[in-house]
């Protein structure tokens, strides 16, 4: 959503967004911080398809404004998860 706003914003040819993600869970390898053993950690792989007669840079300046959108800046930071009883 992110990628497409901007580019109606700067009025680019910009035609459609694709993204896919695939997420897996790797054993941690070299996790002096990690408090088990068997920690695992989280990875999304992403691939981001843009169609419309885009140049170069301007393909270039989409990736980059998708990797600071609210929703990657949020998987990115470190997330805490608390639950509470109610």
């Amino acid at each position: 959503m992110t990628i497409a706003l901007y580019a109606r914003q700067q009025q680019w040819p910009l035609e459609r967004v694709e993204v896919r993600l695939r997420h897996s869970r790797n054993h941690a390898q070299d996790c002096a911080d990690c408090m088990q053993q068997d920690t695992k950690l989280d990875r999304i792989d992403t691939e981001i398809k843009l169609d419309g007669a885009l140049s170069a840079e301007q393909r270039a300046k989409l990736l980059g404004v998708g990797q600071r959108c609210p929703v990657h800046r949020t998987l990115t930071s470190g997330i805490h998860v608390t639950a509470t009883s109610v």
